[in-house]
This record gives structure tokens, sequence and C-alpha cells, in this order.
């Protein structure tokens, strides 16, 4: 209803099946988003691919970009940059498509401080057993690594409070059902749509 297209954020804990749910959503034959793929500088796993997955960059591009003020948002997690690049997802909501970041979540708070009308929804895991479980089940970690991203996993569950909503990650299906729910809602929003009811008004007197 609203010209405007949203800024929709999606992030959670390491491992928690962000990008499992983001896909499945994309999935569909009916999406109405625009993903915004998100620039790192680690290493390509086996099956990424570049510009569809990430936007694989060396640390000194990254750097670059940051200082010209080109990012949307970027963080620093286990040693490696992500961030989101910032022409794109303003020249794709003013033409009032949906653009959609699956982001970590230190990032998420620098979008929310730039972009307060955005719809922040927090993947969350069944419990934190289950969490380590498919960390582990990667089989791209070490030990250390799996016990550090563990340890931000806790402090980023602490920043909920930050999120406008929680989606529970215990079967795909049902929490790609929810976000899709949540955003529907999100775009009959008063404050949303009254601007565009009230220039019509004026128009008319």
């Amino acid at each position: 209803m609203s010209d405007k297209g949203l800024l929709i954020v999606l992030s959670g804990p390491s491992g928690v099946g962000k990008g499992t749910v983001r896909k499945a959503l994309f999935a569909s034959d009916h999406n109405e988003f625009q993903y915004s793929i998100s620039m790192t500088t680690r290493n390509k796993r086996e099956g990424e691919v570049e510009g569809v997955d990430y936007f694989f960059r060396s640390k000194e591009e990254f750097e670059q970009m940051i200082e010209n003020g080109r990012m949307l948002e970027h963080a620093q997690y286990v040693g490696n940059y992500y961030g989101t690049p910032l022409d794109y997802v303003e020249e794709t909501l003013a033409t009032g498509k949906d653009v959609f970041l699956e982001i970590e979540v230190k990032g998420a708070m620098q979008v929310r401080e730039k972009v307060p009308d955005g719809v922040f929804i927090f993947l969350t895991p069944p419990d934190l057993g289950e969490l380590k479980s498919r960390i582990v089940g990667r089989g791209t970690d070490s030990p250390a690594v799996i016990d550090e991203r563990m340890n931000v996993a806790v402090s980023e569950i602490e920043m909920m409070a930050s999120y406008d909503y929680a989606v529970v990650n215990d079967h795909v299906d049902s929490a790609v059902d929810q976000i899709r729910e949540i955003i529907r809602a999100e775009h009959c929003r008063v404050d949303r749509v009254i601007g565009k009811y009230i220039k019509m008004i004026k128009e008319i007197n």
C-alpha cells in the first residue's frame, strides 16, 4: 500500500540458518523482495558464487569503501569484514521495491540508526544446544572457532530486544511463513500509508 519500499533486515546468531531461510523465502514464484547482497572479506566457501551469495573483496578494498562512506553498515566478525553497499539499497527503495538484508547483528544495529523505519527481524534457534549442533555440522570451523562463535552467539541473542520481531527457526517453512506475514502486516501500518491519503485530500481541497 505504501509507495516507498520497505527495508527488511533479517539477522541472528551465526549458525541459526539465516541463509537457509532467506533462500527459501526467495525461492517462491511470488517473491516480491529484492535481495541486497552483502560484501565480505572472508574466503569463499565451497559452492558459493560471487555476486550471488556475497561480493567477495579484499580487506583493502572494503576499508576504502568504508572510508568513502559507501557502506550502509559494516562489521568485523571472526576476523573478517561484512557489510552492505549503500547506493543500491537507496535506489531500490525509492522505486517502491522492498529490499531484504540478511546481515549480522552488529551490522543490523548500524542500519537501525540510519533507517529507523526498517523492519527488523531476529531469527532465533530453538535452543543453544541446537545452535551449536548446526555450527559443528557445517564442518567448516575448527573447535576454537566454534567456541568463539558460540560466545558471540550468546551476546547476540542478548541484543534481541533491539528488534521488532523474533522468529524461531525450528522449521524453515514455518519461519518463512511468519516472515511473510510480518512483512504483509508492516505494509498496512497506518504510519506508512497515511501520507499518501493526506496528499490526496489536499489535492481534492
